[in-house]
């Protein structure tokens, strides 16, 4: 939980990145450094392997900062967010994708919201999602729990739009990025599983942030850690159980990871397990053509990613 001591707590945005989108990677810092927000921001870049660019193009205007930082910890997206949350020094913790862009607005509408609500451990805000050369406003919902995300992931709550306590992630009850999770796949939903355990996420009901899904996924054709970091989840947070339909949304991912992969056995093994619980979980019919090779697995997910969502 925040304890708002400042009407204007600092904040500070973590940004991981590999170095290969620099030029968006500008746009994101600039969009956060000019923020309408009158309290202190600054932003931490954190490179993952890869030789770290200044930025000295970039102007730093008063109340603002940049740093930039390598990653220290384990290789990939946890350990570079997690070495930026050490490093921060903000009492607000944010993150932004190296290819994603806040609104002007964004911190001080949610701060607002998060100073009206003390008791929530987190905030976010709805998103524009840029897919197929469309826009398409995604709004979250006002209030999410533990229980609501057991049911579903609403990837309206997008990692770039989330703020933290950093307090709650470096020494509180929320804890650091997980680093065990298979090459860091879902590493926000594991965050928001464990964080809402001791608290609701609220989001302001405003698209607050662009993100772009006109350009390849890291994780693009990544099956295997897909199908890894998945069934790490099922296995890390039991509570899946409570809701049949919430397992079967995650096993029918894992089966069509598996279908695209080609491991017949295992995606049809999961495909199973999803459908006993929830006949109508589409994830789970979708691995059964594209295990036999009737369907390729991009043609689905494209498909389904002009929608503005994700499979």
């Amino acid at each position: 939980m925040l304890q708002f001591e400042s009407r204007i707590p600092s904040v500070s945005v973590v940004i991981a990145t590999n170095g290969k989108r620099m030029q968006s990677l500008r746009t994101a810092v600039t969009a956060i450094l000019d923020q309408q927000y009158p309290g202190p921001v600054e932003v931490v870049i954190v490179y993952d392997r890869a030789i770290p660019d200044p930025l000295s193009d970039i102007e730093i205007s008063e109340n603002r900062s940049l740093r930039i930082i390598e990653n220290t910890r384990t290789g990939g997206l946890a350990g570079a967010r997690n070495s930026g949350i050490l490093e921060a020094t903000g009492i607000i913790l944010g993150f932004c994708d190296d290819d994603d862009t806040w609104m002007p607005g964004k911190l001080t509408e949610q701060v607002a919201l998060w100073r009206a609500n003390p008791d929530a451990v987190g905030i976010s805000s709805g998103i524009t999602v840029r897919s197929d050369g469309r826009n398409i406003v995604r709004l979250a919902p006002e209030r999410a729990t533990f229980d609501d995300f057991l049911r579903s992931r609403i990837t309206e709550v997008h990692p770039s739009a989330m703020l933290y306590s950093r307090s709650d992630l470096v020494d509180g009850p929320v804890g650091l990025v997980d680093e065990q999770l298979p090459a860091s796949y879902g590493e926000d939903y594991d965050l928001l599983l464990r964080a809402t355990k001791h608290g609701d996420i609220l989001s302001v009901p405003q698209p607050l942030v662009r993100v772009l899904w006109d350009r390849p996924s890291f994780f693009a054709g990544q099956w295997q850690y897909i199908a890894d970091g998945l069934t790490y989840l099922l296995r890390k947070f039991p509570e899946f159980e409570r809701y049949p339909k919430g397992v079967a949304r995650v096993a029918g991912q894992v089966a069509f990871a598996h279908a695209a992969l080609g491991h017949k056995k295992e995606a049809f093994a999961f495909a199973r397990s999803s459908l006993h619980r929830d006949k109508t979980q589409l994830r789970a019919w979708a691995a059964y053509p594209v295990a036999l090779g009737v369907v390729k697995p991009q043609t689905l997910l494209d498909a389904v990613q002009k929608t503005g969502r994700g499979l």
